[in-house]
């Protein structure tokens, strides 16, 4: 067999012409099947950056594993957790890409899984309307078709997001060693165990390492390719801030029979701040918040080539009508959104009580596009509620000033990070289109800007150079949420598409 692969891999690379449908996807299903115990040991690796000192082993199998395929390994350190880069350089006048790769992954809470650890993975095949768990030895001689024919996944914390794309790169890495094959240009990996903590320490660790982390573009392997399960490209993200903003009510809860009618209710203070925000149709409706935004022709036919199935995607959310921002789902991320990711006040359920809440806290997250400024829009924020009325603070509000103001707000801020754009005719656009081509013989889906945000716009600004990201899970894979996972056929898929850009001439 191993034959078999040397002679199909080379005879391929050497007639560039004779490129045809899933040009590596025997040698992608064999490897990566065979690399399914290496993934559990990976998803069994605890990743919650809020718990530091957890992280060591997953870093040090970071180290481990890079080395293996003859990667010269530094530590980056930084006040917290280090970046990892790995380097593989063949020639000084050789290009280089650096290639991003997201280690840690989000907080679990047990109770919410459908499995007994959501660190141990499960092996789960959909039948009669779930999910259910099956042994892993039924990957043993599975076909493309079987994987094809049937919705098998891998259920575990960070099996999509993102430890799935870092074993698919290895493996394909593991095709061409097996091969004997070289790489086409200079390859660095840099490895982030902090991006879903928003990545606090990303900007000053490219500002000082910038000459070792120094490249000729910057692929992301990170995010869900397109529903249509075509090769899909994204040619930036949004970027992202956020807002807690705490209105007030008295000192303490108080009982509601005794001061229901007297005692306002901080609920109903946030309830007009926020509704204030929006119109009935889910446009923001504060001053300038969209300055800045133009879609133009070009711009638009972009947009429509993507083959996004709306009635489709309303079907599974489960909504009638999305918010009116824009003409299409692929327009409306164009634009910076203003989203209430959470809100809390007094207590629920079984815990709830007859009070009015001392307190009422909303999270919000604003989503940045690359017109747009953090800093500005949190400040128009800010004067659209001083407009209301609200006396706005940066820390809880005095006895004195609870007295001499009826309406106050405590609103803080922060930035993560900017959005970032590519455009899709740049050379790094051209190579990645061509590579997805020959490997899958269907033109590529090219999203202009991804409705997510990564910390990617510090390397974009601070090395200067372009950044696209190439995403390869499943868009169904419950991201951030219970119940994580990565489909079969995704997984083996992704080794094509990192092995198809890891041959590709880069001139």
């Amino acid at each position: 067999m191993k034959k078999l692969i040397i002679v199909s891999i080379l005879s391929l690379i050497f007639s560039l012409n004779t490129y045809s449908q899933r040009l590596y996807e025997e040698q992608a299903l064999e490897v990566g099947i065979k690399s399914i115990n290496n993934f559990r040991e990976f998803l069994s690796l605890k990743n919650d950056a809020n718990y530091k000192t957890e992280l060591e082993p997953l870093i040090q199998w970071g180290i481990d594993n890079f080395q293996k395929y003859g990667f010269d390994i530094e530590r980056l350190e930084t006040p917290e957790l280090p970046l990892l880069l790995a380097s593989k350089i063949i020639s000084k006048k050789a290009k280089t890409i650096l290639v991003y790769l997201q280690f840690d992954g989000q907080p679990v809470d047990n109770s919410k899984w459908d499995q007994e650890n959501p660190y141990k993975a499960e092996l789960k095949i959909y039948e009669n309307g779930e999910y259910k768990s099956i042994d892993w030895n039924a990957l043993e001689n599975i076909t493309t078709k079987n994987i094809n024919d049937s919705d098998i996944r891998v259920f575990a914390r960070s099996a999509s997001d993102g430890k799935g794309p870092v074993l698919m790169l290895l493996n394909a890495l593991e095709i061409m060693k097996t091969n004997n094959l070289e790489l086409k240009y200079n390859l660095k990996v840099i490895m982030d165990f902090e991006e879903e903590l928003g990545s606090p320490n990303i900007t000053n660790a490219v500002n000082k390492y910038s000459e070792k982390l120094s490249s000729d573009a910057l692929l992301i392997y990170d995010g869900p390719e397109h529903p249509s399960n075509l090769p899909t490209l994204e040619f930036g993200a949004r970027g992202i801030s956020q807002i807690t903003l705490t209105s007030y009510g008295p000192i303490v809860p108080q009982h509601s029979g005794h001061f229901g009618n007297y005692a306002p209710n901080p609920v109903f203070r946030m309830s007009e701040i926020l509704n204030s925000m929006k119109d009935k149709n889910g446009r923001v409706i504060i001053d300038g918040f969209y300055d800045g935004i133009d879609i133009n022709d070009k711009t638009l036919k972009i947009l429509k080539e993507v083959p996004d199935n709306e009635f489709e995607m309303k079907d599974k959310m489960q909504f009638k009508t999305p918010d009116d921002v824009a003409g299409s789902y692929q327009e409306s991320i164009q634009y910076p959104s203003l989203n209430v990711r959470g809100i809390q006040s007094g207590w629920v359920g079984d815990e709830v009580r007859t009070i009015i809440p001392s307190e009422c806290v909303a999270e919000i997250d604003v989503r940045l596009v690359l017109e747009s400024n953090a800093n500005t829009l949190i400040n128009l924020i800010k004067n659209h509620i001083e407009n209301l009325g609200y006396l706005v603070l940066d820390r809880k509000p005095s006895k004195e000033e609870r007295l001499k103001n009826d309406k106050i707000i405590t609103m803080n801020s922060s930035t993560s990070y900017d959005a970032y754009r590519t455009e899709i005719d740049s050379f790094i656009g051209k190579w990645l289109i061509n590579s997805l081509r020959k490997t899958f013989n269907v033109e590529p889906v090219k999203i202009r800007t991804s409705g997510g945000s990564v910390p990617i716009s510090p390397f974009v600004k601070i090395l200067d150079i372009p950044a696209v990201s190439v995403p390869t899970v499943n868009k169904d894979n419950n991201q951030h949420s219970p119940n994580e996972n990565i489909k079969i056929s995704n997984y083996i898929r992704g080794i094509e598409s990192y092995l198809g850009i890891l041959l590709e001439d880069l001139e």
